[in-house]
């Protein structure tokens, strides 16, 4: 792979291969086109290496590789399945250190109070998914006396799997799920955030998984991304994206009438009730904008506060936010809060913030780029607090996907839930309060496919993660569901005495 790889020396000065190939039936091969993604640091805004960019030919390869390799993959031992998972979660943590280095460095997570998490979520889904490999069962249909029927829950065959930048490793281990139901998979990184991926490849071969069983690639969505989804071999899409780009994914593929998972953008609402806990609330808020740089599709950009404590709140949240988010460069000590992924999303975010305060919204804290020479390179940009916004304020209406927070006030539980409902998203939805009664009732009230009750952003690999309206499909990821989502239910008619 000696052309397909370059050495590459970290901010700790550490150094490691790093693949720059299409990983395609267990081999390191070269673009068919010669074309190549730049992937930049975003802490410098510098290049960090080019990664080969796969084609149109590039995916039907990958998907000819995968069709011959499910012919056998889907009827092998659930266990030697389940081994190969728990083997591929063993190498993934004897490699944490240089794949948690390496996605800083590449995605601009903090290393040590954010990469580090991403790392070792990935090797606990993969423990837990290997689980349910031998479990995925189906069911017997009572049908008369005549007649005994059941169902057996089958993989689908190939699964495309579009990944998105702000959880490169994250949202790519959610679709290892495609795996131990016993489908194969292309997994596509986004163009801004190749390298943890890619790296993650020649784990599969070591951990003993076929050729064309599971298969990497970087490249462009408006390329690699619409092969997959219009490629006849490839049976389903995951995708977690953008709504603007899960549009045109569900579009395209509609004409293969080809199944698509869609997990699309999100604004969360956040409500703090008069008698919540404060101090756990403000706690949560922070971590559900600030954290990933606010790069979460699931982010309370928005949040709405009793007016009997909206100014102690406000003052308590920028406290809070002060003491406990600093920014500061991905691989330095205790900084939580680093650059946003890209250019793009870095001047996209000034310019929301730029709306905020041209529409009248109050700048409770940020609000600017940080003042700091050694960050004048990079796509910084503050943790910001807006306060006394108005529903048709542009960063109360739109996803930002970024450190920034929009927060109104609100008098009745009924206001509350209208304001939160008045959007266009349904992902995650967050409230607090110590009133058991009410805390159900608004739950059942808001539009979310997920809603949290005195935490926020609290995802577990256990429970379904997915969202309603503009957000997203029924389909969801994590949990039973998660994997079953990534079979299809056949029925089997057994007749036992019905004669024509």
């Amino acid at each position: 792979m000696s052309d397909l790889s370059v050495e590459i020396t970290l901010p700790d000065g550490s150094t490691y291969k790093q693949p720059t190939g299409l990983f395609i039936n267990n081999e390191w091969v070269a673009a068919t086109s010669g074309e190549f993604v730049e992937s930049i640091n975003p802490a410098t805004g510098k290049p960090i290496c080019k990664v080969h960019a796969a084609g149109v030919e590039d995916i039907d390869k990958a998907a000819k590789a995968a069709a011959e390799a499910f012919k056998t993959w889907k009827n092998i031992d659930p266990a030697e399945r389940r081994d190969m998972l728990l083997k591929l979660a063993s190498l993934v943590e004897r490699d944490t250190d240089i794949i948690t280095a390496l996605e800083a460095n590449d995605s601009g997570k903090p290393k040590d109070t954010n990469a580090i998490y991403d790392v070792q979520e990935v090797i606990e889904l993969l423990k837990y998914v290997a689980g349910w490999t031998d479990k995925l069962s189906g069911e017997t249909i009572p049908a008369g006396p005549n007649k005994f029927a059941f169902t057996i829950r089958e993989p689908i065959g190939t699964v495309g799997c579009i990944v998105p930048f702000n959880y490169p490793l994250g949202m790519f281990g959610w679709k290892l799920s495609a795996l131990a139901a016993g489908n194969c998979a292309i997994f596509k990184s986004a163009e801004q955030t190749p390298l943890s991926i890619l790296y993650f490849a020649n784990l599969f071969k070591e951990a003993g998984f076929p050729p064309g069983v599971a298969q990497v690639v970087s490249g462009y969505g408006a390329v690699a991304g619409d092969a997959m989804v219009k490629h006849p071999l490839i049976q389903k899409i995951a995708f977690t994206g953008s709504t603007k780009t899960g549009q045109l994914v569900q579009k395209n593929a509609a004409e293969y009438l080809k199944p698509v998972a869609l997990e699309c953008g999100g604004k969360t609402a956040l409500l703090v009730f008069d008698d919540a806990d404060l101090d756990q609330a403000v706690k949560w808020t922070a971590w559900g904008i600030f954290n990933n740089m606010g790069q979460i599709c699931t982010g309370s950009s928005r949040a709405y506060i009793h007016e009997s404590l909206y100014e102690k709140f406000l003052e308590e949240l920028k406290a809070h936010v002060i003491s406990d988010y600093p920014v500061g460069l991905p691989f330095e000590k205790d900084v939580v809060v680093g650059p946003q992924v890209s250019k793009a999303q870095y001047e996209k975010i000034l310019g929301y913030i730029k709306s905020g305060k041209e529409q009248g919204a109050r700048v409770v804290h940020g609000g600017k780029i940080p003042d700091r020479e050694d960050l004048k390179d990079g796509y910084f940009v503050e943790p910001t607090i807006f306060a006394d916004v108005k529903q048709d304020y542009t960063i109360v209406r739109e996803e930002i996907f970024g450190p920034v927070i929009a927060i109104g006030k609100f008098s009745t539980d009924e206001e509350a839930v209208e304001l939160a409902n008045d959007c266009e998203y349904g992902l995650g939805a967050s409230l607090f309060t110590k009133d058991i009664t009410r805390a159900h009732l608004v739950a059942q009230k808001l539009e979310a496919g997920m809603v949290w009750i005195n935490s926020n952003n609290d995802s577990d690999i256990k429970i379904p993660f997915g969202g309603v309206k503009m957000s997203g499909n029924e389909s969801r990821e994590l949990g039973k569901i998660g994997i079953e989502a990534f079979t299809v239910a056949k029925a089997v008619h057994v007749n036992l005495g019905n004669k024509l």
